[in-house]
């Protein structure tokens, strides 16, 4: 076996080095270019984040940059996509491909392209909720070309923490999304809860997140919040168990209706007095509270 196989080691080599002069019309052909062209469809947005407020309209913003090269095509796809918190799902919000157009859910009747131009992809939303708050990703298929852009919808409005007339630290995820319902809120985000916190928000009371994470915010660092020697900042407990662990919540509602002001009474109120005080001034009592229990105003 040993001279054999030392015997095939220089026939290999031999050959590998005569192979030049063995097989002269390979000479020219052993450098080979590869040039690789540049992308031929790219999709942009000239704003990252657009700020609207519930019950307005906004415009998503989308732009198609195409190669003149490219053949027209009237089966060019544009769809539209909303991310979940976690980024797990994406949610079909607008699809168009030629005249042919399509809406779903929550979002039928109140989506269109804006269509300034044909290279116009931007999706106008109409008559806002507060479930629309959130990442959307415009996607264009042109053929075997494509691309993608992720644009951010933010609400005006404020966050409050939320805990029930039990107690604190008694709402599973679910109980907090019911929860912040009732309050005419949905749970906060946290891009939220740090721009609350940028505006002097303290609380240190651990509350759910729509990601599923529980957090609170701290501007003055002490011992039950975290530590005396602690930077003020985000505390984070992570992600929790949805159903079996139980925390507070942080709710966020946008666009009141309305204005807020102080009912002078001449003596205390409980709650339910409270809530016939301001009917009787042609009011509501408002629904943005910290907790639900009977409550006295002088």
């Amino acid at each position: 076996m040993i001279p054999v196989l030392i015997c095939a080691l220089i026939t290999l080599s031999i050959a590998d080095s005569d192979l030049d002069t063995l097989y002269p019309e390979l000479e020219h052909s052993r450098t080979i270019y590869v040039t690789e062209n540049g992308p031929r469809l790219s999709v942009g947005a000239e704003l990252s984040k657009v700020v609207s407020r519930r019950g307005g309209n906004v415009t998503l913003p989308c732009k198609i940059q195409r190669d003149q090269s490219l053949a027209p095509n009237r089966k060019m796809r544009i769809k539209w996509t909303k991310l979940t918190s976690d980024y797990l799902k994406e949610v079909d919000v607008f699809v168009a491909m030629d005249y042919h157009k399509r809406s779903y859910g929550s979002f039928h009747g109140r989506v269109h392209l804006q269509g300034s131009s044909p290279m116009d992809a931007s999706l106008v939303i109409t008559e806002l909720t507060l479930e629309d708050y959130g990442r959307y990703k415009c996607e264009v298929i042109d053929g075997l070309e494509d691309g993608t852009v992720v644009v951010s919808l933010d609400l005006e409005g404020v966050l409050f923490p939320y805990f029930p007339r039990l107690g604190r630290y008694n709402l599973n995820f679910y109980d907090a999304e019911r929860a912040c319902r009732e309050q005419d809120a949905i749970v906060a985000s946290f891009d939220q809860l740090y721009d609350a916190w940028r505006g002097g928000m303290d609380w240190c009371n651990a509350g759910w997140l729509n990601d599923g994470s529980v957090q609170y915010p701290i501007t003055t660092p002490r011992e039950p919040c975290g530590g005396r020697n602690t930077v003020p900042g985000i505390r984070n407990y992570g992600l929790r168990d949805k159903d079996k662990n139980h925390y507070d919540v942080f709710c966020f509602t946008s666009h009141y209706k309305g204005r807020f002001y102080y009912l002078i009474h001449p003596s205390k109120l409980t709650y339910d007095e409270a809530v016939r005080a301001c009917q009787k001034d042609g009011a509501q009592i408002a629904k943005t509270r910290n907790n639900n229990e009977a409550m006295k105003l002088s």
